[in-house]
């Protein structure tokens, strides 16, 4: 993929570098990605710059350290401290949930509370078998507030009443059975792995790419029928203004790739 000048941005705790269609985000604050408020400021403000950015198709996000991420510390979670945390990490969280492109989370170390949760973000998640996810703060007398509200949807009831009542750790084995994440492989194969999802997603149209996933992650949750009229008013009153949806029933009929204008 070619890149594009100027579409790397310096910041102090993370990579992000949107010179590609897939803007990679990572994680660079040594040794253990400690998510300070500093670091979620950043993680937002680049999730928050790709809006409307119709050259970009996906998001990936990993990490420059062993560790994906060693969650919040001690000193953001003191009692002086912590509403600026979540204030913060809550900013992470909706600059995720409204932006329209897939985020693709890559995991090749232990995600400890706060970056186990980030990771529950993701669209897709691809570990290598040194992934471990735990949320543990029941041993520090706190509990996780997202993790407490997202897993049950993710990993069902009774292993969120597990995870977090006991604090021990998933391997990715058990993660990949529960549907935590999507694929786990050696970390020998994970720039394989990692590139085949990135070329993949990159043959698409980027706008209908993002409609797709804001159909999935809106219906989550709503009833059958209210989801399913949404789905199709979308379906009906906005895909079908894109000009990729012309081209791509054009090339089915003509027998040939599409050309996408992303738009």
């Amino acid at each position: 993929m070619a890149s594009r000048p100027g579409t790397v941005q310096d910041f102090k705790f993370i990579k992000f570098d949107y010179s590609t269609s897939v803007a990679r985000i990572t994680l660079h604050n040594p040794p253990y990605n400690v998510l300070t408020v500093p670091l979620m400021v950043e993680l937002a403000e680049a999730i928050e710059s790709l809006n409307g950015r119709a050259d970009v198709k996906c998001i990936m996000l990993d990490s420059s350290q062993k560790t994906f991420s060693a969650g919040i510390s001690v000193e953001d979670s003191r009692p002086q401290r912590v509403f600026q945390t979540l204030e913060a990490f809550n900013r992470v969280f909706q600059a995720i949930g409204e932006i329209s492109k897939p985020l693709i989370v890559v995991v090749n170390g232990p995600a400890i509370g706060a970056g186990s949760e980030l990771v529950a973000f993701g669209d897709m998640v691809i570990a290598t078998t040194n992934a471990r996810f735990a949320q543990p703060e029941v041993k520090m007398g706190v509990f996780p507030p997202f993790a407490a509200i997202m897993l049950p949807a993710l990993i069902g009831p009774k292993k969120t009443y597990e995870m977090i009542l006991t604090g021990q750790p998933l391997t990715a084995e058990e993660a990949l059975a529960l549907g935590f994440v999507n694929k786990v492989v050696s970390e020998a194969d994970l720039p394989k792995a990692v590139n085949e999802v990135l070329a993949r997603i990159g043959e698409f149209s980027g706008p209908v790419l993002e409609m797709t996933k804001r159909v999935i992650g809106s219906s989550i949750g709503k009833p059958l029928a209210e989801a399913m009229k949404q789905s199709q008013d979308i379906y009906l009153n906005q895909l079908y203004e894109l000009q990729d949806v012309a081209e791509g029933l054009r090339a089915v009929v003509e027998k040939r790739k599409p050309v996408w204008k992303n738009k």
